[in-house]
């Protein structure tokens, strides 16, 4: 019990000297989940306690970007959860092809698999030419190689799947090259995609967005911080922009619950409410 209060206090420590040191906030992320993976960069590094690891942490910036890429969540795939882009196919992009012009942030897009899925799609509807995707994300090592478009050849049956699952109306080998044991995504699709660093917790407005796509990211913070990205994206977002959350995140019981509708509860897709002259005028 000793033992597991003292750890509860060195990561708090670890997490506010991250944070005074290199302006990376992780101090609202689920506790659990930073714990498990301090414990698991301990264990790697063979290092006595927490406070040993701060030490490390705080004089050494190699070992600190290896911890950053241990805080960053990195699990993706192309298509992943195919029924929500099979929903985003027949019930948002009709919407979007009434816009001239369509701006998507993809918040939080890791290694970029799910950025690629989004071009794939807007190519098939025939809005990639006139959308603009914004792909971040806090870890400029997962940023370099999302830019990179470059995938393990053995994920390929999966997204192969995933995609026919979808609704794809193409061959998926029309979309990369492969080359001995990795995929290269067609260059055709990174034209009009935007990489750029950006922190949830600590960074500003991304705006005026038609769209945003933050799926699977908000159920590694705590409830402050979860209400505090909905505000940002709230704000990013034009009016009756959509906002995809992921399977297991919600609306409900958040400060925002009733700034947004929604249009397909079950795959999280929902719509920015448009407020009434009165409720603007009680603001």
């Amino acid at each position: 019990m000793e033992k597991t209060e003292n750890e509860n206090i060195e990561i708090e420590m670890l997490l506010e000297a991250i944070y005074r040191k290199y302006g990376y906030d992780f101090r609202s992320y689920s506790r659990a989940s930073i714990k498990r993976r301090i414990l698991r960069r301990l264990t790697i590094s063979r290092l006595r306690s927490i406070s040993e690891l701060q030490h490390r942490v705080l004089y050494h910036i190699d070992f600190f970007e290896k911890l950053l890429m241990d805080f960053s969540i990195n699990v993706t795939e192309m298509f992943r959860d195919p029924v929500f882009y099979k929903t985003l196919r027949k019930q948002v992009v009709p919407v979007l092809q009434t816009f001239p012009y369509i701006k998507i942030w993809h918040a939080g897009c890791s290694t970029g698999e799910e950025v690629y899925s989004m071009a794939i799609i807007l190519k098939e509807e025939g809005l990639y030419d006139r959308s603009q995707i914004y792909a971040t994300d806090f870890n400029e090592v997962v940023l370099r190689q999302a830019k990179q478009g470059i995938f393990s050849l053995e994920r390929i049956k999966d997204y192969t799947y995933n995609y026919q699952k979808s609704g794809g109306k193409e061959s998926f080998a029309n979309y990369y090259t492969a080359k001995y044991d990795s995929a290269i995504m067609d260059q055709s699709l990174k034209k009009n995609i935007v990489f750029a660093g950006h922190n949830l917790a600590t960074d500003g407005v991304f705006g005026e967005m038609n769209m945003i796509v933050c799926r699977n990211v908000l159920i590694y913070f705590k409830k402050n911080l979860q209400n505090h990205v909905l505000g940002l994206f709230k704000k990013s977002l034009r009016h009756h922009g959509f906002l995809c959350l992921g399977t297991k995140e919600s609306m409900m019981f958040t400060e925002h619950e009733n700034d947004f509708e929604p249009v397909a509860g079950k795959v999280k897709i929902y719509r920015k409410k448009i407020k009434t002259l009165k409720n603007e005028a009680s603001i």
